[in-house]
């Protein structure tokens, strides 16, 4: 679905590239999550995939169409829900009436259904919101969109508990087969036990790219203070407890639940030790 090829992007002449020589594939169906450090470029990648900036070299194509053309083919089937961004000053009706016409597959009845989970009101005034209930109002009309790829950048800042709760509902009940939702995030633990792939980035490279459920079949999560354990693992934090471990899983047939945190320090520390236990056979 999305090839980003060599990508190098900066935000002027003389500054240094936020991403450089850049690749990757996201493919069709399944929620993706993008981890990485501050300022790894992470916003910068859905804002290329989106065609909103455009390399200094490289392409980043869209089922096989460079997004830098900005085709309304193209722009009718993707949506990008950024970090920050400012809504009008109207009713959602009159929104809707001005907006949905771009996205062919828009829904009014998805709409609703989403306005429920979140428990909003169909006609509110978008201009009276909190930020967090303007977030919650636009991410409904993103995915009523119906557009196969949806792009959320740090989706659950500025929701509450409840919200970020009825947020991973809304994500997995709107999931289909053709659609594809990459969620850029800090905010690992919101999103861990929805995601079906994790690609962790650093410094324009790519540490990890793989399912959750490979992941799972070769690594095992567990806390634990066991000396016995400490010593077998492969990574290792303080938690609550004793420590968070990742150890080999050597019971491939029973994987343990995935922590993303552990997971991307993991990555962030020893990404060679990471990588070579998903080239061993």
């Amino acid at each position: 679905m999305l090839e980003i090829k060599d990508i190098t992007f900066s935000y002027g002449r003389h500054r240094p590239p936020v991403l450089n020589d850049f690749s990757a594939n996201i493919r069709d169906g399944g929620i993706y999550g993008l981890l990485g450090r501050n300022g790894a470029g992470k916003s910068t990648l859905l804002y290329l995939a989106a065609g909103l900036l455009t390399p200094q070299s490289g392409h980043v194509y869209y089922n096989g169409t460079d997004t830098r053309f900005r085709r309304p083919s193209t722009l009718s089937d993707i949506f990008i829900v950024p970090e920050e961004f400012s809504l009008p000053n109207i009713r959602l009706r009159e929104f809707l009436r001005l907006n949905s016409r771009f996205y062919p597959n828009f829904s009014l009845d998805d709409m609703r259904r989403h306005l429920d989970t979140f428990e909003l009101e169909s006609d509110l005034h978008l201009g009276s919101l909190s930020m967090g209930q303007k977030k919650k109002a636009f991410m409904c009309f993103a995915l009523a969109c119906n557009t196969s790829l949806l792009l959320l950048d740090e989706p659950t800042n500025g929701l509450d508990i409840p919200g970020k709760s009825r947020f991973r509902k809304f994500i997995v009940s709107s999931m289909t087969d053709d659609r594809t939702i990459l969620i850029s995030t800090h905010q690992v633990r919101d999103i861990d036990r929805i995601l079906d792939h994790v690609v962790i980035t650093e410094r324009s490279r790519v540490l990890l790219d793989r399912s959750t459920a490979e992941i799972t079949e070769r690594l095992r999560f567990v806390n634990s203070d066991s000396p016995a354990l400490m010593q077998q693992a492969l990574f290792a934090q303080p938690a609550v407890g004793g420590s968070a471990l990742i150890l080999p899983n050597d019971n491939p047939d029973h994987p343990t639940e995935l922590n993303l945190e552990s997971l991307f320090e993991y990555a962030l520390n020893n990404p060679e030790s990471l990588t070579s236990r998903f080239t061993q056979q």
